[in-house]
C-alpha cells in the first residue's frame, strides 16, 4: 500500500490508518502541526509517523508540498512516490502546453533523445510524429523498425540519429537521458536525477472536489495511475510561466 503523509491542527492517532482516494486506499500518517510547534518537535513528530508507516509495510508515500523532512522518512526506508513514468506519459503533452505557450504550432520540429529505445520513449515518439511535422530520434542504436513502422501506418517520418546541428534546431525537445548541450526554452528533462518541473499544474477537471489539498500533485496523480485507478486523459496540464530550461538536481 503507498503511504500518504499530511500535516494536521488535531492529534493525530498513534497508528497509521487507511484512507480512500478516488477509490485507491492509501495508509495515512498525519503528523500535527500548530503555529508554534517547535522543529524538533516536528523532526520528532515525523520519526513516528515514519515509523508507523514503515511497520505497515509502506516503502512508498504522497508527501505533503515543499515538505522538508524527507530525510526521517527516508531513514526508515519510506520514499516519496517516482513521478518520472507519469511525466513520460504525458511527456508530448507536455510539450504540446510548451510550444503552444511560445507560440509553436504542428509546424515544429521535435527530439526526443535518450539512451535506449524503451516503450516509454516508443510512445512519446509515436506521439510527436503524429503531431508535428518533424520528428528526431536521438539513440545511440535501433529505431529503424520503429521509422518503417510509422511510416507504413501512419505515413510520417522519423529522422533517426540526427546531428548535433539539427538537435540544436529543433523547437521543442523530450529528454529521456541527459543532453548537458540542450537546454533550450521548451527542453523537457524526463531522466532519473533530473531538476522536477516547478510550473506545470496538474488538474482533474471532473474530480478536483474529490482530491486532497496540501500534498505534492504529482506524487498523487502518480500513485492513483500507477494503481489503475486515474487514466492519462483525465489529468489537464497547464504552464504557470515560462518553463525552465532542463538540468539536474542540485
Amino acid at each position: 500500500m503507498i503511504g500518504f503523509v499530511t500535516w494536521t491542527e488535531e492529534k493525530p492517532p498513534r497508528r497509521a490508518e487507511e484512507r480512500t482516494i478516488l477509490r485507491m486506499r492509501f495508509c495515512a500518517a498525519d503528523i500535527l502541526r500548530r503555529e508554534r510547534t517547535p522543529a524538533a518537535v516536528l523532526r520528532s513528530r515525523a520519526r513516528a509517523a515514519a515509523r508507523a508507516l514503515s511497520r505497515a509495510g509502506v516503502v512508498r508515500a504522497v508527501f505533503p508540498e515543499n515538505f522538508a523532512l524527507l530525510p526521517a522518512f527516508a531513514k526508515q526506508n519510506v520514499v516519496p512516490v517516482d513521478v518520472l513514468p507519469l511525466y513520460r506519459r504525458l511527456a508530448g503533452e507536455w510539450l504540446r502546453a510548451g510550444l503552444a505557450a511560445r507560440g509553436v504550432s504542428g509546424a515544429a520540429m521535435a527530439a526526443l533523445c535518450a539512451d535506449r529505445l524503451t516503450g516509454e520513449a516508443v510512445r512519446a515518439v509515436t506521439e510527436l510524429c503524429l503531431r508535428y511535422r518533424y520528428v528526431l530520434l536521438d539513440v545511440p542504436e535501433g529505431g529503424e523498425e520503429l521509422a518503417r513502422q510509422l511510416r507504413r501506418e501512419f505515413g510520417v517520418s522519423l529522422i533517426l540519429r540526427p546531428a548535433a546541428g539539427q538537435l540544436a534546431a529543433a523547437d521543442g525537445a523530450l529528454l529521456f537521458s541527459p543532453r548537458p548541450e540542450l537546454r533550450g526554452p521548451v527542453t523537457l528533462a524526463l531522466y532519473d536525477g533530473a531538476q522536477p518541473p516547478e510550473n506545470v499544474r496538474m488538474r482533474l477537471p471532473a474530480l478536483e472536489e474529490q482530491l486532497p489539498q496540501g500534498c505534492r500533485r504529482d506524487q498523487l496523480l502518480a500513485a492513483l495511475w500507477g494503481a489503475g485507478a486515474l487514466r492519462p486523459e483525465q489529468i489537464e496540464l497547464s504552464l504557470e510561466g515560462p518553463l525552465s530550461p532542463a538540468g539536474a538536481k542540485n
